[in-house]
């Protein structure tokens, strides 16, 4: 698996550790949740635009309980953000994800992911 770069911010680095290290090793009521500010702002092909930590931290149990591996093919960081592009295994293949984030006092604010999301479910994500 191929991981962030020293460039990224340490809360990035905490976030892509924890959705590689598996289904087992997840709490939902765990680390993840420090990561995120309460009121996170999340859009994606599937849930669509939600607000809020808690329910981030339920909706990505399907992604860590089928991902494999992260691949990490490029990714941006600025002063108030970043952004990644990475395959993630599947059980049916390879999906490509692009993750756009904005960051707050250490914390994820915002996080908008895009991906093929008739692909992510043909390969076993939900």
């Amino acid at each position: 698996m191929t991981t962030l770069s020293d460039a990224a911010p340490e809360v990035l680095q905490r976030y892509y550790r924890i959705l590689s290290a598996g289904i087992e090793a997840y709490d939902p009521a765990g680390e993840l949740g420090t990561l995120l500010a309460d009121d996170l702002e999340f859009e994606g092909p599937l849930a669509g635009k939600r607000r809020g930590a808690q329910g981030f931290c339920q909706g990505v149990k399907g992604f860590i309980a089928n991902v494999t591996a992260i691949d990490v093919i490029q990714e941006v960081h600025g002063p108030d953000g970043s952004a990644t592009l990475y395959d993630a295994g599947m059980p049916g293949g390879t999906v490509r994800f692009a993750e756009f984030f904005s960051i707050s006092d250490g914390r994820i604010t915002a996080l908008r992911i895009h991906y093929d999301a008739a692909d992510y479910t043909r390969k076993g994500g939900r």
